[in-house]
């Protein structure tokens, strides 16, 4: 065999860069106007965190659960939101401190098949990072969801992705009982729920060393005042505690490691885990 000559991996290696360089992003500026242009540009410069849904979420006949939007802590913005599993998945990336933006199907990905043929699609979910790479994401409710055709386009925006220094996932649904804790304590991530000046320094203090939830509760005063600023440092990771198991008032609640993250909201870093 000719040294020079590319076997049939090199060519294959080859043909998916070819068809990486085509890529191309459509997405609504910040006036609402359509714009298309080469992903790789798009990638570099437009905050895609800041843009609304290129097209709308659908809306599925006899479906319990509908698009609506949520509000983000690490922001102070809604979020547009499609599904309950995507809800989940919003709810674990607000609460990450490396994350900075979010949005919801904030571009559109175009690209040629193997025919020739133009192909499109739009990933649900879009997280910016602290170190400027990001994350596209779908949100199966199972596996299986979206059928082949979500599979293969799956395989070429992991392609685009990785052109750009970021990554695609289709993230796993959450667990039962982690989600419904998630769920419990983001009904907790607004400021409000700090409460009264030195509420949030004295809930903090109260667990400096790990205790049950409903003691250190009781040692800073009344519970009905007290809790809601305890599940809101549980949501912003000034304090922790194990979210594998159903939240209850004997749960042993520790100090957070603060990412120190400023946040619009008015509140610190996060421990990793989850909120309502």
């Amino acid at each position: 065999m000719n040294a020079g000559a590319a076997g049939p991996e090199d060519r294959a290696k080859r043909a998916k860069a070819d068809r990486g360089a085509g890529f191309e992003a459509v997405f609504l500026d910040p006036i609402g106007q359509v714009v298309q242009q080469r992903w790789a540009d798009a990638a570099l410069a437009v905050a895609l965190e800041e843009l609304e849904p290129v097209s709308a979420f659908p809306v599925v006949p006899g479906r319990r659960w509908g698009p609506g939007r949520w509000w983000s802590a690490t922001t102070g913005r809604h979020v547009a939101c499609g599904s309950a599993a995507m809800r989940a998945q919003l709810m674990v990336l607000d609460r990450d401190p490396r994350v900075v933006g979010l949005a919801g199907r904030p571009v559109r990905l175009l690209w040629r098949d193997e025919r020739g043929q133009v192909r499109s699609w739009v990933p649900q979910l879009f997280a910016r990072y602290s170190d400027g790479t990001a994350l596209l994401a779908d949100c199966p409710s199972h596996p299986e969801a979206g059928g082949e055709r979500a599979q293969r386009a799956a395989t070429v925006l992991e392609a685009a992705c990785a052109q750009a220094g970021w990554n695609y996932r289709r993230l796993e649904p959450l667990e039962e009982t982690l989600a419904a804790n998630l769920k419990w304590l983001a009904g907790y991530r607004h400021p409000r729920n700090q409460g009264r000046p030195g509420l949030a320094a004295a809930v903090r203090e109260a667990f400096t060393q790990p205790r049950p939830l409903v003691e250190g509760a009781e040692a800073v005063g009344d519970p009905i005042e007290v809790l809601p600023a305890v599940f809101h440092a549980l949501w912003h990771g000034h304090l922790t505690t194990p979210l594998d198991v159903p939240l209850n008032e004997r749960v042993l609640v520790s100090p957070g490691a603060d990412s120190g993250k400023r946040r619009r909201g008015g509140t610190g870093g996060r421990e990793s885990g989850g909120g309502r």
